[in-house]
């Protein structure tokens, strides 16, 4: 199938998964609200939902004491994912991130990451701050697909009406 690769639109009008580029991965990262932390904590995976902001080609959150600080304490390779959806146009998008996770420390890295407008849902102090720099970046965009018919299935007929 032929595919426009600026909207997923295939020859014959039918919606494919359209790659992002990294500028467009980058601005959709930036206008979500919430994202997910992938990574490994005891040698098993673990996702966290994080409030993150953008900041000079990475991403940055805060977080407590915990699970979190000390699976990127232990690794610090981690997938950042968030997705969004726009019912008005009918279209949906996926960014991954993937990248180290680092503390951010030293006192001038410190300040600046206070400075960010990152704002936890979760009332707990967050006295951590977290930067993941990227490695690799990419997303998809694809079109929200009617949903299916519902169906049920077929039941033998046993003689009863």
């Amino acid at each position: 199938m032929q595919q426009d690769a600026t909207d997923g639109e295939t020859a014959r009008g039918e919606w494919e998964a359209a790659r992002l580029d990294a500028r467009d991965c980058w601005r959709l990262l930036a206008a979500a609200k919430v994202g997910r932390l992938a990574l490994v904590v005891g040698g098993r995976p673990e996702i966290f939902p994080v409030n993150h902001v953008v900041d000079h080609g990475s991403v940055v959150f805060r977080t407590a004491s915990g699970t979190k600080l000390a699976g990127i304490r232990s690794t610090t390779h981690v997938a950042f994912e968030a997705d969004g959806v726009d019912l008005d146009e009918g279209v949906a998008w996926s960014v991954v991130l993937k990248g180290r996770a680092l503390r951010v420390t030293g006192r001038n890295q410190v300040l600046e990451a206070k400075a960010l407008p990152i704002h936890p849902w979760h009332g707990s102090p967050k006295n951590w701050f977290v930067r993941i720099q990227p490695d690799e970046i990419t997303g998809r965009r694809f079109r929200i697909a009617e949903p299916a018919p519902a169906s049920t299935p077929e039941r033998p007929d046993r003689g009863r009406p």
